[in-house]
């Protein structure tokens, strides 16, 4: 048995390649394997996998049609041979000490997973860049140094990036859950973490800084295309995998509202020529939850804005329609932010034609 096996998933990623698998085999921990999965490129990721593997003997490479990274990785996970996994992207780049780190501190404290930080690479600019999903400082302020649970989190389990490369993880509990990724999907990570995080008793967050994430617009999730509304089957998947595992109700104010923000959070990185395809399945998933037995209970725990957009997916006839509603539903959340800070100033006794509070208002 090996130590760690490292899955990675390729697709036309020649430009990345070689400098993400160096970090891999480069690694200060002995006795690990690399799973390599080719996605069906069209570029030489194939060939320079096939070149690599001549050469390491400790490189398992598979190739598959293209069907995307979360069944690249399902695929791979019939493979493993180590005790523990590791998920990686193949134009991303590990820290040489990070596999070292994780299992001596996973076998030490006995974790079903570790979760660790990561930073940004924009290789358009050449600067690198910190983001509050990837350093989770909330999550490390709450945990701590202490081994905890999903039941140890409450709302805290919102705050764990779901991504599957800022976390090591013990393949016997992975293999035990039978959690898979998403298939056809982008944000299939999401499928995966919601499949494993209920089951999680033992984990440890990790306050470091082992994983560089490449920013570029090659990325499935940086594309920005009609793939973008695969964000509303995944926040379905979510909610039911809360309802099977009988969460659904304390959680449901979050989750629900969690949907509506995340969706409009993509339709609003779409590309314009792909926004009225979005707003069809808006329409088409959103006209279900009308008739759905929840839909009464969805209502009552959205925020007014949620509900304002949801409404302006619902009720428009048209796409043009739609816009026009959503832009209402934008200046009626500004102008009650407006009134608010309005009438904490009021409440200050602080006369309106102060120019500090005029300027304070107007922000």
């Amino acid at each position: 048995m090996f130590k760690v096996s490292v899955i990675i998933p390729v697709y036309n990623a020649e430009e990345y390649l070689e400098e993400s698998l160096d970090s891999v085999f480069n690694q200060t921990l002995d006795d690990i394997e690399i799973i390599c999965v080719d996605d069906g490129s069209t570029d030489n990721s194939w060939k320079m996998l096939n070149d690599f593997a001549d050469t390491h003997k400790n490189m398992k490479i598979f190739h598959q049609e293209n069907n995307g990274g979360g069944a690249a990785r399902n695929y791979a996970l019939d493979y493993v041979e180590g005790k523990y996994i590791y998920f990686m992207d193949a134009d991303d780049i590990l820290d040489l000490n990070a596999l070292k780190e994780c299992y001596e501190i996973s076998e030490e404290k006995n974790l079903d997973f570790l979760i660790f930080k990561a930073i940004n690479y924009d290789e358009d600019t050449d600067s690198y860049y910190d983001t509050p999903i990837y350093l989770m400082d909330e999550l490390y302020e709450f945990v701590g140094d202490k081994v905890f649970s999903f039941d140890d989190l409450g709302d805290y389990i919102f705050k764990v990036n779901v991504t599957p490369w800022c976390k090591f993880y013990n393949a016997e509990f992975v293999l035990s859950t039978g959690s898979k990724f998403a298939e056809g999907l982008i944000f299939h990570d999401n499928i995966f973490y919601w499949g494993i995080i209920f089951h999680a008793k033992r984990m440890y967050f990790y306050d470091k800084i082992l994983y560089t994430r490449r920013r570029h617009s090659k990325s499935s999730t940086g594309a920005g295309d009609q793939r973008f509304t695969s964000t509303i089957a995944i926040n379905n998947l979510i909610i039911q995998r809360f309802i099977d595992h009988g969460y659904l109700e304390k959680y449901k104010k979050k989750l629900y509202n969690r949907k509506f923000t995340l969706v409009f959070m993509r339709y609003e990185q779409v590309h314009d020529q792909y926004k009225e395809y979005f707003y069809n399945k808006l329409k088409e998933d959103f006209s279900k939850l009308v008739d759905h037995e929840k839909y009464d209970d969805c209502m009552k725990n959205i925020y007014i804005f949620n509900r304002d957009r949801f409404e302006s997916v619902v009720y428009s006839n048209n796409f043009e329609e739609f816009e026009i509603l959503l832009e209402n539903a934008l200046i009626k959340k500004e102008n009650s932010a407006l009134k608010s800070r309005m009438k904490k100033v009021e409440e200050l006794d602080e006369p309106l034609n102060n120019l500090k509070t005029w300027k304070f208002i107007s922000s």
